[in-house]
């Protein structure tokens, strides 16, 4: 996730801006614990992870204050969140982000769920875009006065 963060940002954001985007980027352990999260390896190593959630929380990882929300969602009437999607440089625009991407929309539609959100970095944008999801709103988080520009998306599933 690090890596990711820090290498696969750099194109799209200022340094002061990725480093302030590890605020609001993480690991939610909320996802694991509800066995909603995925792992892909390649060869032995770890390629890409990412995961979904019928809780209400839409980004940020466990260390991400007032992002938290475990209220569960309503599958007829809420979209499930996609969330804490990363993929190791070494493995970007192979294919990984789109298999997590696949796996997340497949399981919340057995959940019961019509819709999936979930809040893009610039870097990710391209690929959510090309799996169908269009723009909600562009919102800026502001992490010690930094903006960390991120993109809420949303796709029929």
């Amino acid at each position: 996730m690090r890596l990711a963060i820090e290498r696969l940002q750099r194109d799209f954001l200022s340094p002061e801006q990725v480093t302030a985007s590890k605020a609001v980027m993480g690991l939610d352990s909320q996802l694991v614990a509800d066995g909603t999260y995925f792992l892909v390896e390649s060869g032995g190593a770890i390629a890409g992870c990412g995961g979904w959630s019928r809780r209400a929380t839409l980004y940020g990882g466990d260390h991400s204050a007032g992002l938290r929300e475990p209220r569960l969602l309503d599958p007829a009437s809420e979209a499930a969140r996609v969330r804490a999607m990363y993929t190791h440089p070494d493995f970007a625009r192979r294919g990984v982000g789109r298999l997590v991407l696949s796996l997340c929309e497949d399981a919340a539609r057995a959940d019961g769920f019509a819709r999936a959100e979930l809040m893009a970095t610039l870097a990710g944008e391209p690929l959510y875009r090309s799996c169908g999801y269009a723009e909600v709103e562009r919102v800026t988080d502001m992490v010690d006065g930094i903006p960390v520009p991120l993109i809420r998306m949303g796709k029929k599933l």
